[in-house]
């Protein structure tokens, strides 16, 4: 892990700039995740470093392999200055552990789900995960190990992530893609879903 999340590190400042605030996260059995902010003009991005430090090991196998899986780091960016979107850090750091805490392997197309808002007064509980490479490209580590991908999180209002469960996430996403849905905007309703 010591390895791996400088290179990390380095990527996400490539692709994102300098980082102008972090934060540092720790529960209790699991590695330390931290949380960078990129600003970029009206936009602030929150990327987790320390989720790829280890790959994401099957629940169901006996044994989890040290060096071989997936590994991935996550991404999400919102519009400055509408909401208190900071309050994210934690949160996202929750998620960021998922695959530590509660077995998960965190694949473009999952729902991952809170129970609680993003920040004070969002409307979001839940987050799609988008499809790598077009904000931050993969970090190809030396074999055996899988890359390292960035996966953009794209929030979910309630009444979404129940349609996503049903139609799928391809579906949901083109119903944002015909609505011309600002998925940044830290405020946004629901997309019509009738």
């Amino acid at each position: 892990m010591a390895e791996i999340l400088p290179l990390v590190e380095a990527r996400l400042r490539s692709a994102l700039g300098e980082p102008d605030a972090r934060a540092d996260v720790t529960f209790l059995g699991t590695d330390r995740i931290q949380v960078l902010r990129f600003l970029d003009g009206d936009i602030v991005r929150y990327a987790t470093l320390g989720m790829s430090g280890a790959p994401m090991a099957d629940p169901t196998s006996p044994l989890a392999d040290p060096v071989k899986g997936p590994r991935a780091e996550l991404i999400l960016s919102v519009r400055v200055g509408i909401a208190d979107t900071d309050q994210v850090l934690r949160p996202l750091a929750v998620l960021a552990a998922s695959p530590q805490v509660e077995g998960l392997i965190v694949t473009p197309g999952a729902s991952l789900d809170l129970g609680e808002p993003l920040w004070t007064g969002a409307p979001f509980t839940s987050v799609l995960v988008a499809e790598p490479g077009g904000l931050v490209e993969d970090l190809e580590l030396d074999e055996p190990m899988d890359p390292v991908r960035f996966l953009p999180l794209l929030p979910m209002t309630h009444n979404e992530a129940a349609w996503k469960r049903v139609r799928g996430a391809q579906e949901l996403q083109e119903r944002w893609l015909t609505h011309g849905t600002d998925l940044r905007d830290p405020q946004r309703t629901s997309v019509p879903l009738d």
